[in-house]
């Protein structure tokens, strides 16, 4: 290459663009071995040495994306939160808030524990459990996650009391509560037991308790096939 293309201005920025769009490539890549690695071993079990391993790149360029083991978590749990939100979360907003919504978002979290999007099931089922006891920013990002998740569901059963979709006297709060950890038990059963009967069994249980806060059946139609079985 000559020196005057050297020294070009417009050589030199799409010289960089390159190599950015390499090392997000790069990154987007190792960080898929990572969520699917920390869903099964934990935040803990996520080692560079491990993850080189999992994602065919070498121990130093990972090191380099990530700097050290805290940066590859912290980057790990937020590319685990943007898979979550995008095939939780936003599918459910093309639903109406309220009841259809909050049916929506509680089957669209079961198909994504039982289809398995990550190995582990639910990745932030499998890393709060290893990070509950341990204060960080790594605990943090894992708590900040499952707060606006768990708020969010509350959100929605809020705005269904206030819409009349859900009777007067309902507990937001409790009611976000019970779903949401029957969810959980859904995913930890499903992953113990290698079957996928708890996720028939937790909408089935969804179902009842949205009707017997009111919930009209047909606003619950995505949430079980059949409820009747």
């Amino acid at each position: 290459m000559s020196e005057s293309l050297l020294h070009d201005p417009a050589t030199a920025a799409a010289a960089a663009d390159g190599r950015r769009l390499r090392g997000d490539a790069s990154r987007r890549t190792v960080l898929e071995s990572a969520t699917d690695l920390a869903s099964v071993d934990g935040l803990d079990g996520l080692t560079i040495g491990r993850l080189a391993v999992a994602s065919g790149r070498g121990k130093s360029s990972i090191a380099t994306l990530f700097q050290s083991k805290e940066g590859l978590q912290l980057a790990t749990i937020a590319a685990a939160r943007d898979i979550f939100t995008e095939r939780i979360v936003e599918r459910a907003r093309t639903e109406p808030r309220g009841v259809r919504r909050l049916s929506a978002l509680l089957r669209n979290a079961l198909d994504y524990s039982r289809d398995r999007v990550f190995t582990g099931g639910c990745f932030f089922a499998a890393t709060a459990a290893d990070v509950d006891s341990k204060p960080g920013p790594v605990r943090d990002a894992v708590r900040a996650a499952l707060a606006d998740w768990y708020g969010y569901i509350e959100a929605q059963a809020r705005h269904a009391i206030s819409a009349s979709e859900l009777a007067e006297g309902t507990d937001p709060e409790q009611l976000a509560f019970e779903l949401a950890a029957l969810n959980e038990a859904a995913n930890s059963r499903s992953l113990l037991l290698q079957d996928a009967r708890p996720y028939e069994l937790a909408a089935r249980a969804m179902h009842e308790r949205l009707r017997s806060a009111g919930a009209a059946a047909d606003l619950l139609t995505g949430l079980v096939a059949d409820p009747g079985r």
